[in-house]
């Protein structure tokens, strides 16, 4: 009884071990995209995202007023005034006038530039240049420093993605894609799935094999004759070739055989008692399946609708092939690619507009998570 126990308790450790290091792979990577997507730029070039509640430090170079900004004062010259502008809440470090030694003097020292000319640079950006004659030339002297700033966060980034990127109307053209795609192959399979679970007619055993064949078929494979079809087909009712509507037709077409055989699955291991009490009621498959099946399908139903609808929100290929790459049909996956491609250097847009594409899946996963454990375990029920 005693290792009994032992095994079980280890069995629970290993399980809760298990799902701490699931959780911890997934929120990591996602709470990094958040962090730097609210970052500063200039931050974020610098450092990583796990460093953003500290001081992060920077080497950078400015240049100091012009000879016609001078003063003469106790003999001397002086130039002065601020390598920093207005507000600006960094610290100076260390300064240089050479770019092979950008820190060579702590800040406050007075550096010796040759001939008399002296700089002092504070950790505030102020300076002072002095000479014992006067400065000549348009142009002021080119200084380096090592500046250190505090945490700064903003949401300029995702004001930058939402108007200015295109990538507002890049996720408009998601939805429009996705809502649909997610809401008519759960129309199509739920008829389908209740005929081939409770419905008894001829060939019902081959097309249930021809729907579990299908779910090995490689989209790729699929892909062009689906749009060769889809064109003809359009050219002959005088219908466009790269539009919403074929999209959805395709989501549809890759979506039913899973849809069907996850329902089917579920509505089979209903009870069927409850199926023939209604009969004998004298209500019809219809009535059935409206007033019963439906209303008890509902975890199965919302388990295929956050499959269906993460992968119609993360396809590129069937977006790209049925829909185009026009402004005004480019989907959110295909406007990153070309962020990516074009601003591969841009992390700030980049994070931004990664996050944008994932908080909508993860809205629609946490409204309906209560039902995806038991919509998976559809079919573990044995039914008819």
């Amino acid at each position: 009884m005693a290792s009994s126990s032992g095994k079980s308790f280890l069995g629970r450790f290993g399980v809760h071990i298990a799902v701490l290091v699931f959780v911890a792979i997934w929120t990591i990577p996602t709470l990094g995209i958040l962090v730097s997507s609210l970052r500063d730029k200039d931050q974020l070039i610098v450092s990583g995202w796990w460093t953003a509640l500290s001081t992060s430090s920077q080497t950078e170079a400015g240049r100091t007023d012009a000879a016609d900004k001078q003063v003469e004062k106790d003999g001397k010259f002086h130039i002065m005034g601020n390598l920093f502008g207005a507000g600006d809440a960094r610290t100076i470090t260390a300064f240089g006038t050479k770019a092979q030694q950008p820190t060579q003097y702590e800040a406050g020292a007075v550096a010796d530039l040759g001939d008399g000319v002296t700089l002092q640079v504070n950790d505030d950006g102020s300076y002072v240049m002095s000479s014992p004659k006067a400065f000549e030339g348009s142009r002021g002297q080119r200084v380096y420093f090592s500046a250190s700033s505090p945490p700064r966060f903003t949401t300029d980034n995702y004001q930058t993605v939402l108007f200015s990127e295109g990538i507002g109307r890049s996720f408009i053209n998601s939805l429009t894609v996705t809502i649909p795609a997610t809401i008519i192959p759960i129309l199509i399979a739920a008829y389908a799935a209740y005929a081939l679970a409770w419905m008894r007619f001829p060939g019902r055993a081959l097309l249930i094999a021809v729907i579990i064949g299908l779910l090995v078929v490689p989209l790729q494979m699929s892909l062009i004759p689906l749009l060769k079809l889809y064109n003809g087909v359009g050219l002959f009712f005088g219908v466009p070739a790269k539009t919403y509507l074929g999209i959805w037709l395709a989501h549809t077409g890759f979506g039913l055989p899973f849809a069907i055989y996850l329902l089917r699955s579920y509505i089979a291991g209903l009870p069927r008692e409850i199926m023939e009490s209604a009969r004998i009621d004298g209500a019809s498959d219809f009535e059935i399946f409206v007033k019963i099946v439906l209303p008890l399908s509902f975890p199965v139903l919302a388990s295929f609708a956050i499959f269906q609808f993460l992968w119609v929100w993360n396809d590129l290929l069937v977006a790209m092939v049925f829909l185009g790459s026009g402004s005004d049909q480019l989907v959110l996956t295909g406007k990153l690619n070309a962020l990516l491609g074009s601003r591969g250097g841009d992390w700030e847009i980049l994070t931004t507009s990664a996050f944008v594409t994932i908080i909508v899946p993860l809205i629609v996963f946490f409204s309906l998570q209560r039902y995806f454990v038991r919509g998976l375990l559809a079919g573990s029920v044995k039914g008819g």
